[in-house]
């Protein structure tokens, strides 16, 4: 276990009790087929995960891609590198990435990391040998990375992003609550007794501010209907409990942004869709 996990065990028992910040760990490796619950015992309360807004896609990087350089002669022009690229795209999906430099090299790129885990060996040498076909076929000049050494860089950051994939959600519990609050930076969700309000942590841009926004909106909500504003199990959440939980994800915005990963970027929601 982290020092980040224990951390978040700590404050859900002594802090917020029952506030629902929850891990993804599991889904990245099994797809939902089980998840780690912080302050709550009761799957059946767990709040929906909202899929990220996919915006302009950011290019081939690095840190979560394995990149092959191509570089195809003069007379290959884009229109044939991106024909020949579309059995490609067609085969892996998004996960797959082409971009021309201003060179003229190409930059083929296969996706290592997503909520769905790291693509499997195979796949790999499966992209790799795709790219290396496609480059013989245009007289391209082939440069690709070592791949044992990308996919124990991919597993280490896809536990990494494990520690990071976690929700916040706060209850306002009360009759006939108004729930329409515009656009937000946080999910609404109704419930049979009021509305909770969630926040996927490695998804949001300006994380501090839209989870201040969120807690404003939950005292405002509260406060207008005559409501309460509560944890997974009734507890009320005041003031210190709720700065408990920023410093939290503060330290979580952290440790991706110590990565190079800025909460609601583009490559941060490449990571965590």
């Amino acid at each position: 276990m982290t020092d980040l996990q224990i951390g978040l065990l700590v404050l859900g028992a002594a802090a917020v009790a029952a506030v629902l910040i929850y891990n993804r760990a599991q889904e990245r490796s099994t797809r939902r087929s089980a998840e780690r619950s912080f302050g709550s015992s009761h799957a059946d309360v767990l709040a929906p995960r909202r899929e990220p807004r996919l915006g302009p896609q950011s290019g081939p990087d690095e840190r979560v891609d394995y990149v092959i350089e191509l570089k195809p002669p003069k007379t290959a022009g884009a229109g044939v590198v991106h024909e020949e690229w579309r059995a490609i795209e067609l085969r892996f999906g998004r996960r797959a990435l082409l971009a021309e430099g201003e060179d003229g090299t190409w930059r083929a790129a296969l996706q290592l990391v997503s909520r769905a885990g790291v693509v499997s060996e195979a796949q790999l040498i499966e992209f790799r040998t795709e790219v290396e076909t496609l480059g013989t076929r245009i007289g391209a000049a082939v440069s690709a990375p070592e791949m044992r050494a990308a996919l124990e860089a991919a597993r280490e950051l896809d536990r990494a992003c494990a520690d990071s994939d976690i929700q916040v959600a706060l209850h306002v519990i009360g009759k006939d609550i108004d729930a329409d609050l515009g656009e937000q930076p946080f999910q609404v969700v109704r419930r049979e007794d009021g509305v909770t309000l969630v926040l996927d942590v490695a998804t949001t841009p300006e994380l501090g501010r839209s989870y201040e926004a969120m807690a404003r909106a939950g005292h405002s909500l509260a406060a207008a209907h005559g409501g309460r504003l509560v944890d997974d199990r009734g507890n009320p959440l005041d003031e210190r409990a709720l700065a408990s939980i920023g410093a939290q994800l503060e330290a979580v915005r952290q440790m991706l942004a110590g990565r190079g990963i800025e909460t609601g970027s583009a490559l941060a929601l490449r990571l965590f869709s």
